[in-house]
């Protein structure tokens, strides 16, 4: 196991908050290649894959646009633009919305379904790194967290 002084080359910090920081940073940036990667041959991108995770979580009700960018990971990512790009894929539908004429209902389709399912395996045979962790130290990792951010 590499320590992030060893991974950035830098053997001295302000103190321990700033190495956090950026021992966190890090390993977010190391986890996102480590996901895209394990997601190119799949055609798809990581922005993809959350968009297709939370139409499965309303599946069979429809999404709107405005809702996957409430829900999705990533606030600077284009949700229009991603769901061009998996309509494209046939991974999800777009139909105007029967009774409201300006909204668009997003729903995934059954390829888009079966890719998350092949999707779950691969992500779920510790690609990222957390099967290092038991589940003990997951939940501790979540919980502090979900700390930073309070």
């Amino acid at each position: 196991m590499m320590k992030i002084e060893e991974e950035i080359q830098q053997h001295t910090f302000r103190g321990p908050h700033q190495k956090a920081l950026i021992n966190l940073m890090f390993t977010a940036n190391w986890m996102g290649l480590r996901q895209a990667c394990a997601f190119r041959p799949y055609g798809i991108t990581p922005p993809q894959f959350n968009v297709l995770r939370i139409l499965r979580g309303q599946h069979p009700k429809p999404a709107t646009v405005n809702l996957l960018i409430e829900r999705m990971l990533d606030k600077t990512s284009n949700a229009s633009r991603i769901v061009d790009k998996l309509e494209a894929k046939q991974l999800v539908t777009r139909t105007t919305c029967p009774s409201n004429r300006r909204a668009v209902d997003i729903r995934i389709t059954d390829s888009g379904l079966d890719l998350l399912k092949q999707l779950d395996e691969t992500v779920g045979q510790g690609h990222l790194g957390l099967h290092n962790l038991t589940e003990e130290e997951a939940a501790q990792l979540s919980a502090l967290l979900d700390k930073i951010r309070d």
